[in-house]
């Protein structure tokens, strides 16, 4: 396996992590306007007279915001967290790979050569 595809499984959820911690804030944004809405729409019907039906969608668009925040907020967190992570590691096989190499060259690993192929049915 290559150093790309350990990369890439490395960051396979990354991508994912990323969406839900931008797209949680939204949601709990879209939740505020329709709790927003639904206050006016109270409003509307019975007037302004009953704090009770007021506070229902006041509090709705509150729950929402502070629920998209409440995921958001930990999402990103890991995010970043995990893609620093994966950096490391990427630089860390880097040094190792160089290392061999200079090894290598330096003749303190002697090169071998690949064995030959040996075809199916024979041998």
């Amino acid at each position: 396996m290559s150093a790309r595809h350990v990369v890439h499984d490395l960051g396979r959820f990354l991508n994912t992590l990323g969406s839900i911690a931008g797209v949680a804030p939204l949601l709990g944004l879209l939740g505020t306007v329709l709790g927003m809405i639904k206050m006016f729409l109270k409003i509307l019907t019975t007037g302004v007279g009953d704090a009770n039906q007021l506070a229902g969608g006041i509090g709705q668009a509150l729950i929402c915001t502070a629920s998209g925040i409440m995921v958001a907020i930990p999402a990103l967190m890991f995010h970043r967290y995990f893609r620093g992570r994966i950096a490391e590691y990427i630089v860390e096989m880097e040094k190792q790979a160089m290392a061999l190499l200079d090894a290598i060259d330096e003749g303190v690993i002697p090169a071998v050569k690949p064995a030959p192929r040996v075809k199916r049915g024979e041998g």
